[in-house]
């Protein structure tokens, strides 16, 4: 596991926080299908719109495929089209076990990473990339569908998720990541 004392070299740290970043981008995600039920999961106003459904979907593949194939080497076969084409509804609870099921394997091989595998190359998705380069994609990645699902959310439910509300009660923990 990452080192988590404050004397950290920058390249630990980037892979300490990435690894923070990845838990509460899933956690947030988790939030919302905990929120919607099977109906919004799947809602759409347009064909071109994606389904709250899709995007973890696409989630899921993106971050095998990057982190748990590209970067830890087990064999991924992924059908990114597929992810966005899906119609037969899945229930949430289904999509948050898949989710939580990947991110962990992904913190697996986050976990096993040290400051010298970063600037090692992978082809992945067609991309000769640095590991570096792969683990700042993914967390990039989940964060922009991540804001994408609690917009959905919101506009399906009209609820506020409260992922900030421990800022007005000044809960905030020592040490404690955004």
């Amino acid at each position: 596991m990452v080192n988590q004392n404050r004397s950290l070299s920058p390249l630990d740290d980037f892979l300490r926080v990435s690894i923070h970043q990845l838990r509460t981008r899933v956690r947030r995600i988790e939030v919302c299908l905990d929120q919607l039920t099977d109906d919004q999961v799947w809602a759409r106003r347009h064909e071109v719109e994606n389904a709250v459904g899709n995007l973890v979907i696409h989630l899921c593949g993106n971050i095998r495929q990057w982190i748990v194939g590209g970067i830890g080497g087990q064999s991924v076969n992924r059908d990114r089209d597929a992810e966005f084409a899906q119609r037969e509804p899945l229930s949430a609870f289904e999509l948050t076990s898949r989710l939580r099921s990947v991110a962990r394997e992904a913190e697996v091989v986050l976990e096993r990473l040290t400051v010298a595998d970063l600037p090692k190359l992978r082809r992945i998705q067609g991309y000769e990339v640095t590991v570096l380069h792969a683990v700042y994609h993914v967390v990039e990645h989940l964060a922009e569908h991540c804001g994408q699902v609690i917009w959905a959310t919101k506009g399906l439910t009209g609820r506020d998720l409260g992922f900030y509300r421990y800022l007005e009660d000044g809960r905030q923990e020592p040490g404690q990541l955004p």
